[in-house]
């Protein structure tokens, strides 16, 4: 197999660039790829083949992990089509939003000071709920609407709740150590 570096990740897999995606299908593209760029399948080639099967097999691992991440894809696809989701820098959310994520905190608090973990894990039932939602109205955004801002703005909220998840999956771990 020979990686073109220019392909998208798309492309790579044979997949369509968009971010509704057939994961059985992407996992087995990935497969195919993988062995076939694997480095142990250069072994007895020159030291230029086996740098290639080594940068190829990077190219294959790296857009396999973005495409399986619905951030990660949703941000590439985003990026695909020019926009910056400026996620470091434009912190600016609506009100509601910023409201839930106060609630969302304070609960995590609560949960972490009574060393309830239940709370937590229920906690993070919801939180999952809530990122599946975001996730079908970014589908809806990218793929059938083609609302590039709305799906700025729902790829900023999805990374504010991966760090939430993130927070209670620390606070479990604490209270389970």
């Amino acid at each position: 197999m020979h990686v073109d570096f220019s392909q998208d990740h798309f492309s790579l897999f044979g997949l369509p660039a968009r971010f509704a995606l057939d994961l059985p299908a992407l996992e087995q593209a990935w497969r195919t790829a993988a062995a076939e760029v694997h480095p142990d399948r250069y072994a007895s080639h020159g030291e230029a083949e086996k740098r290639m099967a080594l940068m190829m097999a990077t190219r294959v691992n790296e857009a396999y992990r973005t495409l399986k991440s619905p951030l990660a894809r949703a941000r590439y696809l985003l990026q695909l089509r020019g926009v910056d989701t400026r996620e470091e820098t434009n912190t600016s959310m609506p009100t509601d939003f910023l409201m839930a994520q106060m609630e969302w905190r304070e609960g995590i608090e609560d949960a972490k000071a009574a060393g309830d973990v239940d709370a937590l894990e229920a906690l993070s039932r919801d939180l999952r709920g809530e990122t599946r939602q975001l996730e079908n109205l970014l589908e809806l955004a990218l793929d059938q609407q083609a609302d590039l801002d709305a799906a700025a703005l729902l790829v900023r909220k999805l990374r504010f709740l991966e760090k939430l998840e993130q927070e209670i999956g620390d606070a479990i771990e604490t209270l389970l150590d």
